[in-house]
């Protein structure tokens, strides 16, 4: 069975040390609602992070 992952937003916002807790609550909270939510550094710039929401 085949599982699509749609990507429904991707923003750039500055990284904080506690960015990965609010990622964290969005998934623990919201993964019922078929919904999952990506944290990952900028290649280009260190400083940034690229958050990502997805529906599974």
């Amino acid at each position: 069975m085949e599982s699509k992952i749609e990507i429904i937003s991707t923003v750039k916002v500055q990284n904080t040390p506690d960015l990965y807790k609010i990622v964290d609550a969005l998934n623990r909270s919201l993964k019922h609602d078929d919904l999952m939510f990506g944290l990952a550094l900028d290649q280009e710039d260190k400083e940034k992070a690229i958050f990502t929401i997805y529906r599974t």
